[in-house]
């Protein structure tokens, strides 16, 4: 009877007729079965993981990521609330570098990770710390369009003031003009933390400060208090001589201030824009949030920038720039002196008719140059210098580079951009590159030898020289009579060695305009009257 189909009668005979509602109604109730019996196995087994390891998936526990970063927050809280850390310039270096943040998160995770593989038996992390990295995140991402938002907006030292920008009234106060006689050779200081600073000449030894007072407040009480505490006052002792704003939270002094031609001025500037024009004895300005304009300065040029959102301008300047800091766009033109910028450099660099020595140096660009006649731009894709003094040397990466009517031997090292050298006569060239193109161009009475190497490139030459190799490739000969070596070298790019036009045997002299400074985002600032020839540092 066992053998028997389950549909036989049970006193047997004929099986009756198939039904296949009946084989499905079986078939059904044996998956049933089997689910039932797969889902006891993994209660089974979890109950088992459980009782061995107190958990489904082991032991919970907690990831110290959570508890260190609460500790930083309060930390850098309990810092800017008394005093020693500024919070605008917190939040904006926040903005600019949090997600090494979540760099340093993610690979405190993955130390936790190797940790736990190397336990007998499998954790479970807590992940309650998720929640924190989504707020730090969120902050950083308000932080960062606060931080490109302010010079739309005003920002903390622009025309519209924080507290006006939240809608406090301004109200006006024209200090009475304080005029003091000092010696014409005094030493100057000027301290305003919060305002414009403009600064003039005169032929008198006399010192004249007016004041313009601003301040935000909902009554005029307390304007008039914020007028009193952030008023100008003029010290003379002997020499020297301070012009100082104490400067209020809730309000800004704009300083127009005449000073004797020969005066030697210092500026510390907060939250304003620095301008200042016919100083003899030239000038030292610290700049904290706000733009710097010279102009007709005799005498040393000093800056200190401490933020990457200034403007730099200088023009007609008879003596050395030495300029370091981080700032934006900095402008250029009829230097005498020698020119040093060291810092880091967000925006544009634009200089004209430099008669001493360059020196520029970023934490990606060097650049070094004897004498610059003409032109030279930076910016974050490109280098090109237009007649310029030798030696000249180069060092960058990620820039297309142009150097053109280069009079004297040249050196530049660059990878991932384009190097374009074009020698102004018989000069030495010794061209680097990394992942790019070099393109020489030589003048039509070239003497040279030339000695080059690609790996993976082409080779082009407007001359009959010697091209040997395949996957590397070398070319080698001498044009005229060889006097000058040249020496090129890439990988993954091409040698193109063109023949040009002439260049005058000397560069030009510099022209050196008289008028007014052309607008710092001017691209050119160059006249046509002529500055006498000045002696170049090698």
């Amino acid at each position: 009877m066992s053998n028997m189909p389950p549909n036989m009668p049970a006193g047997g005979g004929a099986p009756p007729p198939y039904d296949p509602k009946m084989q499905w109604r079986m078939y059904r109730e044996q998956q049933r079965a089997a689910w039932r019996a797969q889902r006891d196995a993994w209660r089974a087994q979890r109950h088992a993981w459980k009782a061995n390891y107190g958990g489904a998936y082991g032991p919970r526990v907690p990831s110290v990521v959570g508890p260190v970063i609460l500790i930083c927050v309060g930390l850098i809280a309990l810092l800017m609330l008394t005093g020693h850390i500024d919070a605008e310039s917190f939040w904006s270096w926040y903005g600019r570098w949090w997600p090494l943040l979540l760099i340093v998160a993610g690979l405190a995770l993955l130390a936790e990770w190797a940790l736990d593989m190397r336990r007998p038996a499998p954790v479970h992390r807590s992940g309650n710390f998720v929640g924190i990295l989504f707020l730090v995140a969120f902050l950083g991402l308000c932080a960062a369009g606060w931080h490109h938002m302010r010079p739309f907006v005003g920002g903390w030292g622009g025309e519209s003031d924080l507290f006006n920008f939240w809608g406090l009234p301004e109200h006006d106060n024209d200090q009475p003009a304080d005029n003091t006689t000092i010696p014409g050779d005094a030493s100057i200081q000027i301290l305003n933390p919060r305002g414009d600073v403009s600064i003039t000449t005169s032929d008198e030894s006399s010192l004249e400060v007016q004041a313009h007072e601003m301040a935000y407040a909902d009554s005029d009480a307390e304007a008039k208090r914020i007028f009193s505490s952030e008023a100008a006052h003029v010290t003379v002792s002997g020499a020297a001589v301070l012009v100082q704003s104490s400067g209020d939270e809730h309000g800004r002094v704009n300083l127009t201030i005449t000073v004797p031609r020969t005066a030697k001025v210092t500026v510390n500037a907060g939250k304003g824009d620095v301008t200042a024009s016919g100083l003899g004895g030239g000038v030292d300005v610290t700049a904290g949030h706000g733009d710097t304009h010279l102009d007709s300065i005799s005498g040393p040029v000093t800056m200190h920038f401490s933020n990457d959102k200034h403007d730099f301008s200088a023009h007609q300047i008879n003596g050395d720039i030495n300029a370091t800091g981080n700032c934006n766009d900095v402008t250029l033109s009829e230097v005498q002196g020698r020119i040093s910028l060291n810092g880091e450099i967000d925006g544009e660099v634009h200089i004209e008719n430099a008669g001493a020595q360059l020196s520029l140096h970023t934490p990606y660009t060097d650049v070094q140059i004897a004498g610059l006649p003409g032109d030279l731009t930076l910016d974050s894709d490109n280098l090109r210098v237009s007649d310029a003094k030798g030696p000249v040397h180069v060092v960058t990466r990620s820039k297309d580079i142009d150097l053109s009517e280069i009079y004297g031997d040249t050196y530049v090292e660059s990878s991932n951009g384009t190097i374009s050298v074009e020698p102004a006569g018989a000069y030495g060239v010794e061209a680097k590159n990394d992942k790019g193109d070099i393109e020489l161009t030589l003048p039509p009475n070239a003497s040279a030898t030339i000695s080059g190497h690609t790996h993976n490139g082409d080779i082009v030459t407007d001359y009959g020289l010697t091209i040997s190799g395949d996957e590397d490739k070398t070319v080698s000969g001498r044009i005229g009579g060889g006097a000058a070596q040249i020496q090129l070298s890439t990988s993954n790019g091409d040698l193109h060695i063109k023949k040009g036009s002439a260049f005058p045997p000397t560069p030009p002299s510099a022209p050196n305009p008289p008028g007014a400074p052309a607008a710092p985002n001017a691209p050119h600032l160059k006249s046509n009257k002529a500055l006498p020839q000045q002696p170049v540092a090698q």
